[in-house]
């Protein structure tokens, strides 16, 4: 049902046609970015009629604490991921780590909820698929802003595929409520730690669209790279600063 509804909103958007607008702003990276902008102009609008208002509310009756537990739990369930890329990245010491915290975190640190392994000195690393074929010499191919899931490339996008089935709650053996839950509270949580840089990019750019398309490229270059990255964007770096 949810393929069927996304092929649905994918025609309706298509229908619109792509053809070039005032908007748009020329960007070799982006030759998609008509469409790009009406599935941006789709997101936002669910974001700001559903996601915003929960986000909001989470923020306004959960306690910071509470907030950076909830933070701690769904980063100990990446850490799987990230050790998986790591390791088909041969970065075997990191992914050693990664396995590290993953054990430390979820017993010494009660299911993840504190972040006992740093403490310990077992580092926090980044990777996913997308990484992973990056780093192997696979180019991002065009912007491509998708439904629901926002900002990506041709490259990162199916990468996002493999990453679901490694997470977690897409293999345990629970319940497809329990499943369910989980995906919203990561998604509201996620919402309400992203209000804080909203603000800076309201601050920064007139454009939003081309504000968050910058600093998502630039954010992939910087993590294929490993910290190293080939720009002069100064949003970016005022948004790394933040």
């Amino acid at each position: 049902m949810a393929k069927y509804l996304t092929f649905l909103i994918l025609i309706a958007l298509l229908s619109g046609g792509c053809a070039t607008s005032p908007d748009v702003v020329p960007d070799s990276r982006d030759p998609w970015q008509g469409f790009n902008r009406k599935v941006y102009s789709f997101n936002n609008a669910l974001d700001q009629a559903f996601l915003v208002p929960a986000a909001a509310s989470y923020r306004a009756v959960t306690p910071d604490i509470a907030e950076k537990g909830v933070h701690n739990f769904f980063s100990n369930l990446s850490d799987v991921g990230v050790a998986f890329n790591n390791t088909l990245q041969f970065k075997f010491l990191d992914a050693a780590s990664d396995l590290g915290r993953i054990v430390v975190n979820s017993t010494i640190g009660l299911l993840g909820f504190m972040d006992v392994a740093s403490r310990m000195g077992l580092e926090k690393h980044d990777e996913d698929f997308g990484q992973t074929l990056g780093y192997w010499g696979m180019g991002t191919g065009p912007y491509l802003m998708l439904p629901f899931f926002g900002p990506s490339n041709l490259r990162d996008g199916p990468g996002k595929v493999v990453d679901s089935f490694i997470y977690p709650p897409n293999w345990a053996d629970i319940k497809t409520s329990e499943r369910n839950g989980l995906f919203a509270m990561n998604l509201v949580n996620t919402r309400a730690e992203l209000m804080v840089t909203e603000e800076k990019a309201k601050e920064l750019s007139r454009d939003r669209y081309v504000f968050i398309r910058d600093a998502y490229l630039d954010n992939r270059e910087f993590k294929v790279n490993d910290g190293q990255i080939s720009t002069d964007d100064e949003l970016y770096d005022e948004l790394e600063d933040e």
